[in-house]
């Protein structure tokens, strides 16, 4: 297939996209990468009192933050029609503003929750309160595609019920994971007393004890990896039999659904759930339960309990020293109630058509160098990489913002209600639309980001990769610079998203979205071969005295981001072969050399010690610096950029590299 050459679509002077002040020269490139690359940077962006880590996408964030709130702001400024968007829109932000008025009201506006709560007498009247209430869980529902039917949606089950998300946090007995827990302790029983309840101590130890009981029976974040293991439909008279402790009837009545059936994610942490529900004494399932409630109000009421709130996510957990402040707390609150309303008026004035015309050049061209990446895998037999192939050219590219906008007219913002109560129909609103997707067709136009959202994402049951306008800006992509930087940065993006759907698990789902095993036994046994040597070098990263990252729980992440840089890098040399003008070697720096400093600095960032260890337990990503250090000695390119050799100790030998896509 012919190459689709990018093009500039502008008059305006190339540049070479990049800060050279970012750089430290102090540090030897072919010894510390990242901190070659990014030193610079690190040293001009200090880490201030609101954030755990700034990094190259907080200050895209905040960019769009200031944006955002001139948009919100403006509209928050003027009377408007009952029932149109801005009034929703200034009003829910009006509201979030006002911590006078939220100090003033105190606890009441949860108090009807509450008083509901415990005047419940038995576990029927609580499987009911459990369907109605979307305060309590000890498992969570949802709707989405069926892995097995990925053309319908389906009402699915997850693990839930222990706040801290990690089940490490509550069986580990390292040092720090037991001065968290003790800190969150002391954090539950504070809640309950702001919230005027007696025995708070033996309230917060019971709420322990119940969620280390759940917590014990989830399947950790390496296990919730295997997308064949959490698939498990069944019919609701099946589910019935499963966990009869549950009266199911009443509780589907309360969530005002029918189905016929659904898929449990975790089969023994749900059974593990039902258990509880019976063996437990009633009263302290209610204390859970009021202390997911309080928990989740948190947020919605006075600035003292938003402070204890803090105190532990925020300070104790992730190491910040001072919240957001209020007007960024407020913009968030409008962006994730009305995100694709005040998205339409965000792409509408800063996300230029020529923006998203190029790159679609850029995708198109990515995946030529992705279909020649396939060719290149000898590993592969030819039977799996025609289906390899077909995959590729069913994937759904969206760029932007939607073609179809999302309707909020369902959903009242009221302000003579409290914020918690207008916070509760919101949630509400996104409830009922999740579920009016239930047992129908998926709808394919749908998006699954805001168009303000600085990510990307590949959705495996849609096959599709998902570029919002929010991130199509620098340093991630610049209209004025050169294919070294784009290819280098905004390029790589695209290749990640791309690789996702060729990753450990996005491997496992077809051109159709549908979990179905498209491999043949041989190829997918030397595939797993071949990642086990990603899984094994990232667990050998020491990222803390006595921590070490964990490599099959980032290893999908790893995966996409070797992808992503093995088929940019392809790209990039199909676009130098095909120019009329080659790039050329500015400032010192070579274009392969620019294109590999393009992608340190996507990842520059700052990092507080207490979120290293926070991430390193929750989150699939590694963290910034082993996006480099750990990504790039197994690209061979990138030796030779920089003439790296066996001296560099990030030198990895190359038949210990990882050769995958």
């Amino acid at each position: 297939m012919a190459l689709v050459m990018m093009t500039m679509g502008c008059s305006k002077q190339q540049t070479t996209g990049l800060d050279l002040t970012n750089l430290d020269t102090t540090a030897v490139a072919q010894n510390d990468f990242y901190q070659y690359a990014c030193g610079g940077w690190m040293e001009k962006n200090p880490l201030t009192a609101e954030y755990s880590r700034y990094g190259s996408f907080d200050v895209v964030r905040e960019e769009n933050n200031n944006r955002l709130n001139e948009l919100i702001g403006s509209i928050a400024k003027d009377q408007h029609p009952q029932g149109s968007i801005e009034q929703k829109i200034g009003d829910l932000y009006n509201m979030a503003m006002d911590t006078a008025r939220r100090d003033t009201e105190g606890v009441e506006a949860v108090r009807p929750a509450l008083d509901e709560l415990w005047a419940v007498q038995d576990r029927a009247e609580l499987s009911a309160l459990l369907g109605k209430s979307m305060h309590y869980g000890i498992w969570g529902m949802y709707v989405d595609a069926d892995e097995m039917n990925s053309t319908m949606n389906i009402l699915k089950e997850c693990q839930g019920g222990f706040a801290l998300g990690e089940k490490e946090y509550y069986v580990d007995e390292d040092e720090e994971t037991l001065r968290i827990r003790n800190a969150y302790v002391k954090h539950v029983a504070n809640m309950f007393r702001l919230f005027g309840f007696d025995d708070a101590e033996a309230k917060a130890q019971t709420v322990l004890r119940l969620e280390t009981r759940l917590a014990k029976a989830a399947k950790d974040n390496v296990q919730l990896r295997d997308p064949q293991a959490n698939y498990n439909k069944m019919s609701i008279a099946e589910l019935k039999t499963l966990v009869p402790e549950v009266d199911w009837d009443a509780f589907f009545q309360a969530m005002e659904i029918h189905t016929d059936s659904l898929s449990v994610g975790q089969i023994e942490h749900l059974k593990e759930a039902g258990k509880m529900l019976a063996e437990e004494p009633l009263e302290d399932l209610k204390v859970l339960f009021t202390h997911q409630t309080i928990q989740g109000a948190s947020s919605a009421l006075t600035s003292e309990i938003y402070a204890e709130s803090f105190d532990f996510w925020g300070r104790t957990l992730s190491g910040k020293e001072e919240p957001k402040p209020l007007w960024k707390r407020a913009v968030g609150v409008v962006n994730g109630t009305l995100g694709e309303a005040v998205g339409q008026m965000y792409v509408a004035k800063y996300f230029p058509a020529e923006n998203k015309e190029r790159m679609l050049q850029l995708v198109k061209n990515l995946q030529v160098a992705l279909r020649e990446r396939i060719d290149a895998q000898e590993w592969m037999s030819d039977e799996t990489r025609a289906k390899a192939h077909e995959k590729l050219a069913a994937f759904v590219v969206k760029i932007g913002y939607p073609d179809k906008w999302r309707d909020y007219t369902a959903l009242q913002i009221d302000p003579k209600l409290t914020y918690f109560e207008n916070l509760m129909r919101a949630a509400k609103f996104e409830q009922d639309y999740s579920l009016s997707f239930l047992d129908k067709p998926v709808d394919k136009q749908q998006w699954y980001m805001t168009p303000q959202t600085v990510n990307a994402y590949y959705n495996p049951s849609s096959n599709e990769i998902c570029f919002p306008a929010g991130i199509l800006q620098y340093p991630f992509f610049d209209m004025q610079a050169d294919d070294a930087f784009n290819y280098g940065a905004i390029g790589v993006v695209i290749g990640h998203e791309m690789t996702h759907g060729f990753d450990d698990q996005g491997a496992q789902f077809d051109k159709d979205g549908n979990l179905n095993m498209w491999w043949t036994e041989e190829d997918f046994a030397r595939f797993q071969e071949r990642t086990k040597v990603m899984a094994d070098f990232f667990d050998g990263i020491e990222v803390a005295p006595g921590v070490h990252a964990n490599g099959r729980f980032t290893l999908g992440e790893n995966i996409a981001d070797h992808g992503g840089l093995e088929i940019s890098h392809r790209a990039f040399l199909n676009a130098q072969r095909a120019a009329d003008k080659p790039l050329q070697t500015v400032d010192g720096f070579t274009p392969d050399q620019r294109f590999f400093l393009a992608y340190a600095n996507v990842w520059a960032g700052n990092i507080r010690p207490e979120e290293i260890l926070n991430l390193t337990k929750s989150d699939p990503h590694s963290l910034g610096r082993w996006r480099v250090n750990g990504a790039l000695p197994h690209i061979d390119a990138w030796y030779e950029a920089w003439n790296v050799t066996e001296e560099s100790p990030m030198y990895v030998a190359p038949d210990k590299r990882v050769r995958v896509w």
